[in-house]
């Protein structure tokens, strides 16, 4: 017998009402574009899933492990989708994990936020759109969490889609480059500039955003004032924007697409091979 599902891949966060915000609103757009397909979560943080557990008594399963539940109920065709924002170190730990239910599930997998060309000037487009719209003497920093993964280029270019459209939007990264340090040399450049907003790209608005974004002491916001900027922090995770989780979708469409024309081979019983 035939079973389809869709499992959901996140980093993961702590932080229940940004959890429901983001990653929740992400699967349900998942589930709603693909009513045929039962959506799953699991994710990519080990710490995060046992802090959940201790904290709150909740639940999480790892990749790995969601793929042994989804085996043992039955399940023999499943989309992966990660909500990662580039395939990087979380993605291709996601990978590696799949690697062994390759040889006994139909398994496909989707691409995360930012893959293709298009992936760039789409989220640019869609984050112009959504985050407060900076006036002449006002910048958007865009706070991403950076990798030593190859990846981090990711950064570069979306700061380069980003700024085609408006001069004055600018990305930083936690843990890799581009640095604030770095936005920084860029903003004593524009004298004009003399109040910035700060908001997270990353899908959920958890940890760094509370805390290294806006936080009381030594986070982005606190150094900005010292420099003399008027701050604002907008606490969105992308996944809060409508056409990022589109985009989700979207790619989610492309792992479904081939597993739908198996399972269609399925049912007159022939038995394709894996791609």
């Amino acid at each position: 017998m035939m079973k389809q599902a869709i499992l959901a891949v996140s980093f993961g966060t702590t932080y229940p009402d940004t959890l429901e915000q983001t990653i929740t609103a992400t699967e349900r757009a998942l589930a709603q574009a693909y009513p045929g397909w039962e959506v799953r979560r699991a994710f990519t943080s080990g710490m995060i899933i046992k802090k959940l557990r201790q904290r709150d008594g909740l639940e999480i399963d790892r990749v790995d492990e969601a793929m042994q539940r989804l085996e043992a109920d039955g399940f023999t065709h499943v989309a992966v989708q990660s909500t990662h924002v580039m395939h990087g170190e979380e993605y291709e730990k996601m990978l590696a994990q799949l690697e062994p239910y390759r040889l006994r599930m139909q398994i496909s997998v989707g691409m995360p936020l930012l893959h293709a060309e298009a992936d760039y000037a789409e989220v640019a487009d869609a984050l112009l759109e959504w985050l407060p719209a900076p006036q002449e003497n006002e910048a958007l920093v865009l706070m991403g969490h950076g990798t030593p993964h190859f990846a981090n280029s990711a950064y570069a270019q979306m700061e380069h889609m980003l700024q085609a459209r408006c001069s004055r939007v600018f990305v930083a990264t936690v843990e890799g480059y581009p640095t604030l340090e770095s936005v920084k040399g860029q903003l004593s450049r524009l004298p004009e500039i003399r109040r910035v907003i700060l908001a997270p790209f990353m899908l959920v608005a958890g940890d760094h955003a509370r805390n290294d974004m806006a936080g009381e002491e030594d986070s982005w916001k606190a150094q900005l004032e010292t420099m003399g900027y008027e701050v604002q922090c907008v606490l969105q995770g992308l996944g809060q924007c409508p056409r990022i989780r589109q985009r989700f979708v979207e790619h989610c469409g492309h792992a479904v697409a081939p597993l739908s024309r198996r399972a269609k081979l399925w049912r007159v019983g022939v038995r394709p091979a894996d791609p």
